[in-house]
C-alpha cells in the first residue's frame, strides 16, 4: 500500500464501510447506511473514493443506474509502516489506519463473546496469549513468518476444492452439514498478535 492508498482508506467510516464489504460481501449504499446508521449520500461518496483508490470496485450485472452494487477488490493489501513513519505527510494517516485497524480486531473479539455459539465451536474457538518469551528482533520476525505460513496453509486446503485460494479480505460461503443442525464449515477471523512489550524500568 503506498501512501496515496493510506490516505485514501485512512478514514474512520470508510474503513468500516471496506470491511464490511469484505466480510459479508456486496453492498449498496443504501444497504451499507442502513448498517452503518449513516446517510446514504455519505456512504455512496465514500464508496467512490474506496473505488478511485482500487479497495473495491462495481459489480457489473447487478443493480440499476440509481443503486450500484460494491464489492471488495480481491486482492490483498499489505502496509509497510516503516516506509511511512517519518514522513509528515502521511504520519497522521498512519495513526489513524493502525487504530482503526486495531478497534477492529478489538470488536471482532468482543463480538464473539458475546454471540451465542453451540459448545463445538466453543470450545474450538481460543484467545490466547503466552508471555514468557524472549526473542531477538529477527527472532519475532521468524516467528510472525511463521506463523502467517500456517494460516496460509490453512487457508489453501480449505479452498482447495474450488480451484483457487481466497485472497486476504474476501469472504466465500461455505456448505453447511446437518449433523445436529450444526454447520460443518463457518467463515474463520484469525487475530494473531505478537510484538515486544516495554519492560518496567524501561517505561
Amino acid at each position: 500500500m503506498d501512501a496515496r492508498s493510506l490516505r485514501g482508506v485512512a478514514h474512520p467510516l470508510r474503513m468500516r464501510i471496506l470491511e464490511l464489504l469484505r466480510l459479508d460481501g456486496p453492498d449498496t449504499a443504501t444497504g451499507l447506511g442502513r448498517r452503518l446508521g449513516e446517510n446514504t449520500g455519505t456512504v455512496s461518496w465514500h464508496l467512490r473514493h474506496l473505488a478511485e483508490h482500487g479497495f473495491i470496485e462495481e459489480e457489473t450485472g447487478r443493480g440499476t443506474k440509481r443503486e450500484r452494487w460494491w464489492r471488495a477488490v480481491r486482492v490483498a493489501h499489505r502496509l509497510d509502516t516503516t516506509e511511512f513513519r517519518d514522513d509528515p505527510d502521511t504520519r497522521g494517516a498512519l495513526a489513524l489506519y493502525v487504530h482503526e485497524i486495531v478497534q477492529q480486531h478489538f470488536n471482532r473479539v468482543v463480538s464473539y463473546l458475546a454471540e451465542d455459539w453451540a459448545p463445538e465451536w466453543r470450545d474450538a474457538g481460543t484467545l490466547s496469549q503466552w508471555h514468557d518469551l524472549r526473542l531477538t528482533p529477527q527472532q519475532l520476525a521468524a516467528l510472525n513468518e511463521e506463523l502467517e505460513q500456517v494460516v496460509a496453509r490453512h487457508r489453501a486446503a480449505a479452498h482447495s476444492g474450488s480451484g483457487e485460494g481466497t485472497p486476504e479480505g474476501t469472504s466465500e460461503s461455505a456448505p453447511e452439514g446437518t449433523r445436529e443442525g450444526i454447520p460443518e464449515e463457518q467463515p474463520i477471523v484469525v487475530q494473531l498478535q505478537a510484538f515486544p512489550r516495554k519492560e518496567r524500568d524501561e517505561r
